[in-house]
């Protein structure tokens, strides 16, 4: 049975996260022989949001396609790579599909390679919740609009609910190969495979400091959380300790449906 892997990987926090990034993914994909890799990394450049030089490191590291979400508007000086680059995407269900409201850059892209020989198309979906967020489009008409036709399918659906990222999980079992959360960074541990062949998780986790707060400085958390003050975040140190952590999903590439899915965490 003719099959390939994939790599999901989880929300990049500040330069502990791509330092990680950088040293394991390389390795991650070697053992698995992967052929097609996602990262998150919408919180790469001091927690919130993207540069050139930290998307660039996240391709370096091996990332085919690099996802985001609410941060992604961050810095506006990123705002002409979302429309140049096709391998950074944004939330496809951000209003707008047309005319002068339309968001910068896109929510999808269909990617091509030649595997041992076989040539397997790609479609990688970057989502967005609403529960507990801004109200956005909806994310599951967003996804019906896809071209998704004879294609592996990957989704990232950055999202708070639970309930809400397992509904989407469900309506779109057996037409995406492999559907994943962001946005919390906390590790869930529910990855399985669903009744018509998605490969599911409710969420990655992150690439970061694991011994902060969700990635960032823990200090600073608690006195936000005590005072109701929004002091300014800060990325933890390094010398806390770091992980990267994600999914590793075998795809079968008749069916487009998932053989297995396994859980990453690794520490350095």
């Amino acid at each position: 049975m003719a099959s390939v892997w994939v790599l999901m990987i989880g929300d990049v926090i500040g330069d502990p996260g791509l330092e990680i990034l950088e040293k394991r993914l390389p390795d991650l994909i070697k053992e698995y022989s992967a052929s097609f890799v996602a990262v998150n990394g919408e919180n790469s450049a001091g927690g919130f949001g993207f540069t050139q030089e930290t998307f660039d490191r996240i391709l370096k590291a091996g990332a085919d396609v690099v996802t985001s979400g609410n941060h992604v508007w961050e810095k506006r000086d990123f705002w002409p790579v979302l429309e140049s680059d096709t391998r950074i995407l944004r939330p496809a269900n951000y209003p707008g599909a047309a005319g002068n409201s339309s968001a910068p850059g896109r929510g999808w892209v269909r990617m091509d390679k030649d595997v041992r020989g076989t040539a397997v198309s790609l479609v990688a979906v970057n989502l967005q919740g609403r529960e507990f967020m801004t109200p956005i489009d909806c994310p599951f008409k967003a996804f019906d609009a896809i071209d998704t036709e004879n294609a592996i399918v990957l989704v990232d659906f950055h999202a708070e609910s639970t309930k809400e990222k397992e509904a989407l999980g469900f309506y779109l079992d057996g037409r995406a190969s492999v559907v994943a959360g962001t946005h919390t960074h906390i590790q869930t541990a529910d990855e399985r495979i669903l009744p018509k062949g998605t490969a599911y998780i409710t969420d990655l986790g992150m690439t970061g400091v694991t011994s902060g707060v969700i990635g960032m400085d823990a200090k600073i958390c608690i006195d936000r959380a005590r005072n109701q003050v929004l002091y300014r975040m800060e990325t933890a140190t390094g010398g806390q300790g770091a992980a990267v952590q994600g999914i590793a999903a075998e795809i079968d590439l008749e069916t487009r449906k998932a053989i297995s899915v396994k859980r990453i965490n690794l520490e350095p």
